[in-house]
């Protein structure tokens, strides 16, 4: 969601005048937030696809990795046999504690059969696999690859209320670029379904769903401790499905959210595979698998009828607001995703989450020795492979 005083339609601005606390404590850039963190104790997991590789935003996200100088960057790697090997080579360029994590290795494909935790693959699942190496260390950061604005910041920003006694932090950002409002998924299913969600009283876990001011940021940090106890949604409801742990695990007073400033990355459409409608169902099915997790029972005969209501408020709200600030605004086209959204609304379906790595089957040394060799058969580039430390 965008804030006041946060942008302009030409030059972005990271400065903000806006300090409201939400229910969760939420910590501001008021234009020079460059906070002391413990990144020399901090593995940085940048999940990444072969489609990312060599592209500028991901080439951004790793020089500004080698000046954060983090203990380790794991990157969980999804490629084929036919690309790794390009996509390894050109990540060993940059001057980095670097392990790489191959997704798609055959060697890592029987232990996760083996364990019974094959099933089906995603962002989720990569970055599952990458926890279970990275929480050796006190703290663990985990961000996405494709973010056009990346700076050097953002991980002792995330870093920084862990080192104060949070467990928990959570990035947030405006989402306005080329004179729109972006976010869509966050602005238009989201956060009405959580509004929907609570429409018959206030409930702690909603609260907190709800204290986030942009909740689908692929952003987040934790403590190694408690990134080995969280189950992970194998897909696109990895962010949402985090949160959901964070507040059965820590609650809001182990929690904290981040200005990270204006962010820049790829848009999807709102049809077609991987596209936004697709990607809500998934969200969807996370956010109300949280919420009957923590004990709230959805009343889901009304909840499509009660999101319709509160997405379409929203848009009146949005349009106002880019209206205000002199943005473009397709009010017919955003009703329509609404559409889109709304008939993937459910009860969720079985359960595929990951385990926590303090109760799976097999153990991150397994994962990283497997990685290791499914490398060694497509590249030659030792100090790719991954390391555990003995715990």
């Amino acid at each position: 969601m965008p804030q006041a005083g946060s942008f302009s339609t030409s030059e972005p601005s990271r400065q903000t005048m806006e300090y409201v606390q939400e229910g969760v404590r939420t910590l501001h850039d008021f234009g020079d937030a460059h906070p002391d963190a413990p990144t020399d104790s901090t593995s940085v997991i940048v999940p990444m696809t072969e489609r990312e590789h060599a592209g500028l935003a991901a080439e951004r996200v790793l020089s500004a990795l080698e000046v954060v100088s983090p203990e380790r960057v794991v990157v969980p790697l999804r490629a084929s046999e036919e690309r790794v090997g390009s996509v390894v080579q050109w990540l060993s360029e940059f001057d980095l504690p670097l392990s790489v994590l191959w997704c798609d290795g055959p060697r890592l494909a029987d232990q996760l059969a083996t364990a019974g935790l094959d099933g089906t693959r995603g962002k989720g699942r990569d970055v599952w696999l990458a926890l279970g190496i990275a929480s050796d260390s006190d703290y663990v950061v985990v961000h996405d690859a494709d973010a056009k604005s990346y700076d050097e910041y953002h991980v002792s920003k995330l870093l920084f209320p862990l080192a104060h006694g949070a467990a928990f932090s959570k990035g947030y950002y405006a989402r306005v670029e080329n004179d729109r409002l972006y976010g869509r998924l966050f602005r238009l299913f989201y956060r009405p379904l959580v509004k929907a969600l609570a429409a018959d009283g206030g409930d702690p876990v909603l609260d907190y769903l709800g204290s986030f001011r942009y909740a689908l940021a692929g952003e987040f940090a934790t403590t190694g401790r408690l990134a080995r106890r969280l189950r992970i949604q194998r897909g696109w409801g990895l962010e949402v499905g985090t949160l959901g742990e964070a507040f059965r695990l820590v609650g809001a007073e182990g929690s904290a959210q981040v200005d990270l400033g204006i962010h820049e990355h790829d848009h999807r459409s709102v049809s077609g595979p991987s596209g936004l409608s697709d990607m809500s169902e998934q969200v969807g099915d996370a956010l109300l698998r949280a919420v009957e997790d923590n004990g709230h029972r959805p009343a889901y005969k009304r909840l499509d009828s009660r999101y319709r209501a509160a997405a379409e408020r929203l848009v009146d709200a949005y349009a106002l607001d880019s209206g205000f600030n002199g943005l473009e605004y397709d009010r017919d086209d955003e009703l329509a995703q609404i559409d889109a959204y709304a008939d993937t609304i459910g009860q969720p379906g079985p359960d595929t989450r990951l385990p926590a790595w303090d109760d799976a089957e097999l153990s991150p040394a397994s994962v990283a020795a497997a990685a290791i060799d499914d490398l060694a058969d497509e590249t030659e580039i030792e100090a790719a492979a991954p390391t555990v430390r003995p715990t």
